[in-house]
This record gives C-alpha cells, structure tokens and sequence, in this order.
C-alpha cells in the first residue's frame, strides 16, 4: 500500500462508527459478563445489506474498513512470508482465488505481490478485480489501531517474526494469536512466543466424538498464563455440554465457529443463522458461548443488538 494509499484508509475509519476500543474488546473477552463477540472470518468481506454496503476483497483495506463501519469487535486475518521475508496478509498458501496473480505467496517478492489487485469478496475466477492490494502485517497493524482486534492466523512455520512484528508495532494490546494443541502439547500460552501476546488455542480432537476436547482445555489451562479463549474444532453436538462445562469451570471463554455449515455438527452454521439467528447463534450463546466467528458480520452484529434489548 502506498502512503496517499494507507492515509486514506486510515481516515476512513477514522469517519467509520464508533465503537468499543480494542484493548476494551479484550476485556470483554476475558469477562463471562462480556457479552456476544463478534469475530468477522477474513474481515467484514460479505455485502452488508441493511448498511447499504456492497462487498469488499477478504482480507484487505476495505474489509477491516467495513469491521468497523459495522461495529465487528474482532477482524480475523491470515498471514504468510514472501519470498523475500515479508509478512504479508493471504489465506491461501497461493494468490490463485483472490488475486490478479497465479503462483505461491513463498515464490513471489513484495513488489511482485503488490503489483497484484485482489479480487471481490472470496475471489474466483469471475470476481471482479479492485483496487485493493495485498497488505503487509506491518500495515494491517497500523490500519486497525484503535478500531478493531486483530486475530492473526499464521499460516507458515513463523509465529516468532509475526510476535516480533506485534511488538515492533506496540500492538500487544490489541492481537489475538492462535495455534492448534493435542492432548500431549504443553500449555503453550505459558512459552515463548506465544507468552507475549493474548493467544487462543484450537484443541485437537484426535477422535471422532471430540471426547478428548475437555482433557486439552484442561492441560491448556493449566498454567499460571493461560490462553485468552479456546477455539473449538469441528465436533458433534453431544460433545459440547462437556467441553463448554470444562471451559467454564477452567474461567477461559469459548470461540465457536458457525462459518459454512458450522463447526458444532447438527446445530447448523451462517446460512442458517441468517434465517434463524436465535436457533443457531441464539442457542449457542445460552450454552455459554460468547465469541461468535461468521462470514454473517452485519446479521450477527444485529443479533447482538437484540439479545441486548431483550435483556439476555
């Protein structure tokens, strides 16, 4: 992003709605009273109809704009490493899907990735192409301070240089770090890098029944430092009363994911959930669950408005 490039987007959040700071974001987490968190998959990249908005590329510019336009609490990203050692924001492990581009993120230079446009939306082939370019961790950094937090998921063997980078920017604050653990890991928020920044892990369930789930929470938290949340996999329903009692017995929130179908099996994921919020978010929640990550942003985002005013 160039400098004319990256101050006009920074005035546009600086226009963009109001809402809770970062660092307060994080608190909220961390407080069973915190209400709903909305986690926005790739940035707020979907159309937002009752705003008026149309879509914007995943993981750009526009899509952490339109977070907070919308009042999203978290803008969940993917970072990679250039050929040349730059942090860069891509899902993908190629520009394929969401670029003007072909090739590996790992093959191609900076300047060869910024020279790319990314595409609308998830991308594809016949979406259309924009003026949006790939960012680096450093810009998204500065992009979301003081409006949104950053759930950084590292894509390549590089946790060290993206906690560097967090540290370089002073963004410590305001990151949510995650990795996956199995029964045998160590409490990994409690070493090095993952000490330094608010971290969530993604347990591992190594059978079917996710029956090993609560004995991960309880070796992930067993720690003087402990994780900000824990991320479930996909798992059964059945298996989420005793995930969610461990969770809350241990004092460390849970983080469902209701993206495609959703991550908890039977209970139905975003395209349901537009329909029939309260059956999907709604349920979820009143099982305990605060932390909500959704391709939905906009309708979550009203859910929340409407628990609130029904007092829940």
């Amino acid at each position: 992003m160039t400098p004319r490039l990256l101050l006009a987007a920074t005035a546009c959040l600086v226009c963009s709605a109001a809402h809770a700071a970062p660092v307060d974001t994080l608190r909220r987490i961390r407080d069973p009273r915190g209400g709903l968190i909305v986690i926005a998959h790739r940035g707020c990249h979907e159309r937002a109809p009752v705003r008026g908005l149309g879509p914007t590329p995943e993981n750009s510019a526009a899509a952490l704009v339109q977070c907070a336009t919308l009042g999203a609490d978290v803008m969940e990203t993917d970072v990679r490493r250039s050929r040349d050692g730059y942090l860069v924001i891509m899902h993908d492990d190629s520009v394929d899907r969401t670029t003007s581009g072909t090739g590996k993120v790992a093959d191609l230079t900076l300047a060869k990735l910024k020279a790319l446009r990314l595409r609308q939306d998830e991308g594809g082939a016949d979406a259309a192409l924009t003026d949006q370019a790939v960012l680096t961790l450093d810009e998204l950094l500065t992009l979301a301070k003081d409006r949104v937090v950053l759930n950084l998921d590292v894509k390549d063997a590089i946790y060290g240089e993206v906690v560097d980078a967090v540290r370089r920017a002073g963004a410590q604050d305001r990151v949510i770090v995650k990795t996956f653990a199995g029964r045998a890991s160590v409490p990994l928020a409690a070493i090095t890098p993952y000490d330094q920044v608010p971290f969530v892990v993604i347990p591992l369930a190594a059978t079917p029944d996710a029956s090993d789930v609560p004995a991960i929470v309880d070796r992930q938290t067993d720690a003087p430092i402990k994780p900000l949340a824990i991320e479930l996999p996909v798992l059964p329903l059945s298996a989420l009363p005793a995930v969610m009692a461990r969770a809350q017995a241990r004092g460390v929130p849970v983080w469902i994911n209701t993206l495609f179908k959703g991550f908890v099996i039977g209970m139905g994921g975003d395209p349901e959930a537009r329909r029939q919020p309260t059956a999907v978010w709604g349920r979820l929640a009143d099982m305990g669950a605060r932390l909500f990550q959704t391709d939905a942003v906009e309708a979550l985002v009203l859910y929340r408005s409407e628990r609130v005013r029904g007092g829940k």
